[in-house]
């Protein structure tokens, strides 16, 4: 082998070797249910048809979990039930802009493309076997999310409306229905960037943020009014008071399209209109 051909050898193993510690410690922490967290058997309740029976969520968060898992089950409580505008020390939400006939026509070219996109996958057995993983399958939830982590990761470099990190499910009685898509960007990106993907005139993106959790060990006896997603600490100067541990930003940014609702409006909700 010649000198030339060893050094790109090696540099193509270098690059490799980048990328991939780059998608574990910048951008699979973005995306919600990077990994599924093991619920013990007496906190998953079999879900038997398309409604859910409500569940404790800061039961769960009492649980040996870590932070991260907790908290993925609190967030994906809060996306999917329309509880996010109630939790507003722990959502920003970007702010909506003057809708013009510009963002009007880009919105509905992204509905048209997603739904080309996602059609084969109205069968969700499709997205399990294109690498769609489902987030907490036993746990009772108004939607499932479903993620390709491989996606997740391209969505950070580039925008391909029919190409969602995340398939959204409703569970019915013989299996899912796909009712939409989540994107992601990572939390450093911008309002702009975040503008020339999903106009901010049409859609509400939306981050989890000011999260105080207790130390370690301390998940069994900890006060979860206060502690976590759905607690009233909301500022690092608080939770350290409290004894607790401060996140400014968990996860990264994210919105949820719903192409199969007959207006735009609804199309680009925070939250799915249940019937």
């Amino acid at each position: 082998m010649s000198a030339r051909s060893t050094f790109m050898h090696l540099a193509a193993e270098v690059g490799i070797l980048f990328g991939a510690l780059f998608l574990v410690s910048v951008l699979l922490p973005a995306i919600p249910g990077h990994r599924s967290p093991a619920v013990p058997v007496e906190d998953a309740q079999q879900s038997t048809g398309s409604e859910s029976r409500p569940v404790d969520h800061s039961k769960i968060s009492r649980t040996e979990m870590d932070d991260a898992q907790a908290n993925e089950v609190q967030a994906v409580h809060d996306m999917t039930t329309g509880h996010m505008d109630a939790h507003s020390l722990h959502m920003h939400m970007t702010e909506m802009r003057p809708q013009t006939p510009s963002d009007a026509t880009r919105a509905n070219e992204i509905v048209r493309q997603l739904r080309a996109g996602i059609e084969k996958y109205k069968d969700y057995h499709v997205a399990l076997n294109d690498g769609y993983k489902i987030f907490l399958p036993n746990l009772p939830q108004p939607e499932y999310h479903f993620t390709n982590y491989l996606n997740g990761f391209l969505e950070a470099l580039s925008f391909d409306p029919a190409r969602p990190t995340s398939l959204l499910y409703k569970k019915t009685s013989d299996g899912y229905q796909l009712v939409g898509a989540m994107y992601t960007m990572p939390k450093r990106a911008t309002e702009e960037q975040l503008n020339t993907r999903v106009p901010l005139s049409m859609a509400t993106w939306h981050l989890h943020t000011n999260l105080c959790m207790p130390q370690g060990g301390q998940f069994r006896n900890a006060d979860w009014s206060k502690f976590g997603l759905k607690g009233s600490i909301a500022t690092e100067e608080a939770c350290h008071a409290a004894l607790g541990r401060f996140q400014p930003v968990i996860f990264g940014w994210m919105v949820h399209v719903y192409p199969y609702e007959d207006s735009l409006d609804k199309v680009f909700a925070m939250h799915h209109h249940m019937e």
